[in-house]
């Protein structure tokens, strides 16, 4: 049997729980092996977590500064030399761009390493997909991705995001989330069809499992209107009735929604409320402003409307909610429009899925000692559009 072939094999027909066992059997078997190691990202993105039962016996792996962590960032294996002539190969374990992880895997020597390397990335680009389908059924996975425990708000959150990265031909999608275990409201949205993008940016109100609840009640009927195929302001027309049902205005949510054509770049926007974009265009960094409109749930059956917007190939978009353009210094000093411009611009060569955090780790220097008081949320989209030949017939906005 091929060996690709005998390893897949052996990750489809494993237990939810015993995929790395299996992987592992697989690969000392057909590569001849030494040692086979998963680590999973931890919600941070700080650490790379070692997959094994409790009690833990490998300690996490720092992202930045190890041979595993730059596989993770660069998401191309790396090598690693090893004791006695061996070569430990990292390789990034990713589901359409969501960057899941990192599998380690040591073996003779150079030469072994790199006749096995393309198969070898193929079967973690597998792994990462059966870890996906896994977390239905077992924990274990998602117990791996924490270095400290979460708050139950956060536990709610995170449960409630489709992922962190995203990658299709027409754009790149990366986005975090902090205090990354201690979140309250703050989350994001997307989904896409072949040929359009969907995309929420919230900015929830109040703090613990009452800003948790509020965020889930609004994100799941923004959800059951897409999917029933309304129009973007009739979606938030749909949301805000469902959060006035339930809170009577007491509690309101805000949210800045776009529904893209992925052909022609064209979108319709709903803001209502408080998260704000910034785009990058030709090296200049500008604001987008929007005509606002009320969040939701705060009168009833307010009635939404939705403006036009374009975007161009090779814009960078990058929404942000009020915990990151608001947050003081010690001194007092708002982060603001300006730091944030120069954050953006100065981490353009960066992929989008590392500029939410690397944004973050500047927003902490300005914050310095003091614990966060506010969910901090940035969302980075990269466009690239669909080339002329291959668009759809543009859809009518």
């Amino acid at each position: 049997m091929n060996r690709f072939v005998a390893a897949e094999r052996a990750l489809r027909t494993a237990a939810p729980h015993a995929l790395l066992d299996a992987l592992r059997a697989a690969l000392i078997e057909q590569y001849g092996a030494e040692d086979v190691e998963l680590f999973m990202a931890d919600y941070g993105l700080t650490v790379l977590q070692p997959v094994s039962v409790r009690p833990h016996v490998l300690e996490p792996v720092p992202i930045y500064n190890s041979p595993a962590g730059r596989a993770f960032g660069s998401q191309r294996p790396y090598r690693e030399d090893a004791r006695e002539g061996r070569t430990r190969l990292h390789l990034p374990v990713s589901v359409r761009g969501d960057r899941v992880g990192v599998l380690s895997v040591t073996l003779g020597g150079g030469e072994v390493s790199r006749q096995y390397e393309s198969e070898l990335l193929e079967i973690a680009d597998v792994l990462g997909r059966e870890v996906l389908v896994a977390e239905r059924d077992t924990d274990l996975y998602l117990e791996a991705r924490r270095k400290d425990r979460l708050t139950l708000a956060a536990e709610m959150q995170w449960q409630l995001l489709p992922g962190c990265a995203c990658t299709r031909p027409e754009y790149d999608l990366g986005a975090q989330l902090e205090p990354a275990y201690a979140i309250f409201g703050d989350n994001f949205d997307w989904a896409a069809t072949a040929d359009r993008l969907s995309l929420y940016v919230t900015n929830g109100m109040g703090e613990g499992i009452e800003a948790a609840l509020l965020t889930n009640l609004a994100i799941n009927a923004l959800r059951n209107a897409r999917r029933a195929g309304i129009p973007i302001a009739d979606q938030a027309a749909l949301a805000d009735q469902a959060v006035y049902a339930h809170y009577q205005g007491r509690c309101y949510l805000s949210v800045l929604m776009f529904d893209f054509d992925l052909a022609t770049g064209r979108a319709r926007v709903v803001d209502a409320g408080s998260p704000q974009l910034l785009r990058l265009r030709g090296g200049a960094v500008e604001r987008v402003a929007f005509d606002a409109q009320l969040p939701l749930g705060m009168f009833e059956e307010t009635d939404y409307v939705s403006q036009d917007f374009h975007v161009e190939p090779g814009d960078r978009l990058v929404f942000v909610s009020d915990g990151v353009h608001a947050v003081a210094s010690p001194k007092g000093e708002a982060y603001g429009e300006a730091a944030l411009a120069r954050a953006i611009h100065s981490t353009r060569l960066l992929p989008a899925a590392e500029v939410p955090r690397a944004i973050l780790r500047e927003l902490t220097g300005h914050r310095g000692a003091v614990a966060a008081d506010d969910d901090a949320l940035i969302v980075c989209l990269d466009w690239r559009g669909r080339p002329p030949e291959q668009g759809a017939a543009e859809l009518p906005l």
